[in-house]
């Protein structure tokens, strides 16, 4: 079990979004990746072990750009120098909750952090967030969505 969850929040940021394409390295779909199985399904087993269970979620994000606003995380979970791969160094990992509202459902999961400073490569442009998240049927690219979240923990910037 997810040592936080979604909770209630004195304040709480809502921002609109575009679901825009990634790298497919996470749900391993793209076709040069070196993770056949996708990056999530590889760090599961080391992300549980430290207290961050990601079963309730697809194994891959939904990258949603909150252009051109920028964003900046004070999450109160952090996983530090994590050696999921033998292919490279640890990476470190933040996690926040977040609220996704697409076609009026609402979907609960997780921003998901790799620090810039311990990845190798797939970097995201400051605009995007990578989220964690149950399946959401018929989402794509383009989608437009709300984003709902702790505005201590999420910090938009304009």
């Amino acid at each position: 079990m997810n040592s936080f969850s979604l909770r209630a929040a004195a304040e709480t940021v809502a921002l609109s979004g575009t679901v825009v394409s990634g790298h497919r390295v996470a749900s391993g779909q793209a076709s040069d990746s070196p993770y056949p199985k996708g990056t999530i399904e590889m760090q599961m087993p080391y992300f549980q072990a430290l207290g961050i269970d990601l079963s309730p979620f697809y194994p891959g994000t939904l990258n949603v750009s909150i252009a051109p606003s920028c964003f900046q995380l004070v999450p109160q979970q952090t996983l530090h120098q994590v050696k999921w791969s033998p292919e490279h160094a640890a990476e470190s990992f933040s996690f926040v909750p977040i609220g996704l509202t697409w076609q009026q459902q609402t979907y609960r999961g997780l921003v998901y952090y790799p620090h810039p400073e311990t990845k190798i490569n797939h970097f995201q442009d400051p605009a995007v967030l990578e989220l964690l998240l149950p399946l959401v049927p018929g989402i794509a690219g383009g989608s437009q969505v709300t984003l709902t979240a702790s505005a201590s923990e999420l910090i938009i910037e304009r």
